[in-house]
């Protein structure tokens, strides 16, 4: 199952800077882990399902570049970021 609106929603309001803000790398990476979380339950249950894995390793991917941004540009956030969402670094 995929991400709902709802949660999209409520996520946006968790880790926006202001009201309008939907592309910062902190609501990236909140909403990527949301979907990674998701996907990796679906895989547990779906063992062969290998083409849906090159989108779980995708994601992973673009979390993983986004937190090296956030880490070179703004440290504190960084770590808050990772402990909020329970990533391992």
């Amino acid at each position: 199952m995929a991400v709902t609106k709802q949660q999209t929603a409520d996520i946006l309001k968790k880790f926006q800077r202001t009201d309008l803000d939907t592309g910062s790398p902190e609501v990236q990476v909140a909403l990527l882990t949301a979907r990674i979380n998701e996907m990796s339950a679906h895989f547990t249950a779906h063992k062969k399902d290998k083409h849906g894995v090159r989108g779980l390793v995708t994601a992973v991917n673009r979390r993983r570049k986004l937190l090296d941004y956030l880490i070179a540009s703004d440290k504190p956030k960084y770590e808050s970021l990772i402990k909020e969402l329970d990533i391992r670094k």
